[in-house]
Formats: structure tokens, sequence, C-alpha cells
């Protein structure tokens, strides 16, 4: 479905629910709007779990014309729908510092489920993440789907500082806080490469369909890559 937000903005619904098997699709859509487009017509894709939503330029397209390309690409996805299947983004393979140093909640996820913080730190680290939705902040990538087994709830009150690179959980997602921020997940390790930076081509290294794998480091080799410790 696809419906006019304001006079410049188109937001392409495909499922009113979360379905992991929807990534490959939005993926594939978003990379054919960008190539289809004419330069300059477009002011912004975002993608989502079950949504796109396309910003055009006025001075460059017209409403009609750019609602009958959406209408186009959507049509031809849905006729190829059995071979988009699986995902086909990169593999980001991203150093992670477990440590209550600045895993600030390691010991509460390991406690409210019962397990030890190396459990924790094997099932968060034991498989690649599907890059579901990129938001909230420039550069955050929503990453699922965690295992049950650590699932755990936002922070009832958000923290007021979330240091960059802190690798986090909840619900069922995961993700990496791209910059200092505030925010309310549960946070478990800290990633110490950069992962967003207005002076790159691109900014971040995250698109939707990439799959993203969270590697265990020491606390020497988190200090070698530039991470500081930060005790909350």
């Amino acid at each position: 479905m696809i419906k006019a937000v304001n006079e410049n903005s188109f937001l392409i619904t495909l499922s009113d629910r979360i379905d992991l098997s929807l990534t490959s699709r939005i993926a594939h859509l978003v990379k054919q709007i960008d190539a289809t487009f004419p330069k300059g017509s477009l002011l912004d894709v975002t993608p989502s779990y079950t949504t796109a939503l396309v910003q055009i330029n006025l001075l460059t397209i017209t409403p009609l014309v750019a609602e009958t390309l959406l209408l186009t690409l959507c049509d031809e996805m849905n006729q190829s729908a059995d071979t988009l299947s699986e995902v086909t983004g990169k593999l980001i393979e991203l150093p992670v510092y477990y440590d209550q140093s600045v895993g600030w909640d390691l010991q509460k996820v390991a406690s409210d489920k019962c397990l030890s913080i190396e459990q924790v730190i094997a099932l968060h680290s034991d498989k690649p993440y599907q890059v579901c939705a990129v938001g909230f902040a420039p550069g955050f990538a929503f990453l699922a789907a965690l295992d049950a087994k650590i699932c755990q709830p936002r922070h009832t009150s958000p923290r007021a500082f979330v240091p960059a690179g802190s690798v986090a959980i909840a619900d069922t997602q995961t993700a990496v806080y791209p910059s200092d921020s505030p925010g309310g997940w549960h946070i478990i390790g800290n990633c110490p490469l950069t992962l967003f930076d207005t002076t790159q081509v691109p900014i971040s290294p995250f698109q939707i369909g990439d799959r993203v794998k969270f590697n265990p480091i020491t606390r020497q080799q988190f200090i070698a890559l530039g991470g500081k410790v930060t005790d909350e």
C-alpha cells in the first residue's frame, strides 16, 4: 500500500506486522527506488521493519510521477517475491568488549535471566543479526532477532547519557549506539569502532538487509582499537 503522507512524502507499507522475511523485500525496494528515480529527485528513503518512507524533491519531480514510479516498482517486486526470500546484504563484523566497566547492564541481564555473564556473551555473539531498520538517531541500526533467553525490556527510565559504541539490547532487538546520546536499552558491551562519521562516504556502514556479527575481544584489544573504559 502506498499512501501520501504530505505533499512530498509517500509511505509504502508491505505488512501490518513485523516479519523478518520482509527485510529482503524492503532492501530490494529501496535499491530499486534509488536506481529508478531521476537524479536529484529523492531527498531521502527511510526503510523500517514493514515500511519505507520516500521523500521527494518537488523541484525535480511531481508527486504524480513519483507515485506512478513507486506503484510500478511495488508491482514488479510483488511479481518477483519468491526470488527475494534471501537477504543479500553484506556481512559486517564488529569487535565488542563485553565487560561490566562498559556494559553497565551486563550483570543485571545475567541475573534477570538466571544466566552467567559468560552465557549472556555467548548467546549474544553466536550468530549474525539482520539490519531491519535504521533510525532513532543517525546511523542507529535496529538488529534482530535476539535469542529469547536474553530478551530484555527497555529501562522504565532512560539514561540521560549512553556512550558512543555502547552495544545494547531491548525486547527482541540489539543495536550499537553510534554516538553519545540518551538511551533506554540495556547496555552489555562496547564496540570501539567509529560507526557514524559525517566526513566519510557512506556516513554509516549499515544498510537494511545487511547482517551484523559481534565478536568478543579482550580489554587489551579494546583499548588498542581506541576504546575507552567509562564506568557509569
